[in-house]
């Protein structure tokens, strides 16, 4: 399992997808460019004491973060609010990647054809989105509840 951002606009959504991923076992993958600054400086600021514990990959561009060998392996699921299908109902499977737009746009038609899977999280009526990295936990947490992917020790503090 895996966690993609695409060109992502606000750091502190990487920070919290860093923690996210640190605590969760989960590699995270971020497409630039990015909408600020992404040096590892800022990786490490934003993502505060988790830096070291998250496994990031920077992707340079969306052709390379293709190209990887990340991506040799699993499904691309594509989470947008134009998606076809609820999460709820979805199978998800261990090698799957989970991908999220850039806060301020989505993602473009070229991101949408490449993926396997496009779904969204149903929302209330009158309710437009969720925040990036809340979007992703809720992901992430019906995915790897389904595999079985959940880390097994308790937290440390």
């Amino acid at each position: 399992m895996r966690l993609a951002l695409f060109q992502p606009d606000i750091p502190q959504n990487v920070g919290a997808a860093l923690r996210l991923g640190a605590c969760l076992g989960v590699p995270i993958d971020v497409i630039e460019p990015c909408g600020f600054p992404l040096s590892d400086a800022g990786v490490r600021r934003a993502a505060m004491d988790y830096g070291a514990l998250a496994d990031l990959t920077r992707h340079p561009s969306w052709a390379d973060f293709l190209g990887s060998p990340q991506r040799a392996a699993g499904r691309l699921i594509l989470f947008t609010t134009k998606g076809a299908a609820p999460l709820h109902g979805f199978e998800f499977q261990a090698g799957d990647t989970l991908l999220f737009g850039r806060e301020s746009s989505g993602a473009p038609p070229e991101v949408h054809e490449a993926a396997d899977v496009r779904l969204f999280i149903p929302l209330a009526p009158g309710a437009r989105s969720l925040n990036l990295t809340v979007s992703a936990a809720i992901a992430l947490s019906e995915a790897l509840r389904q595999t079985d992917g959940f880390p097994t020790g308790a937290p440390s503090g």
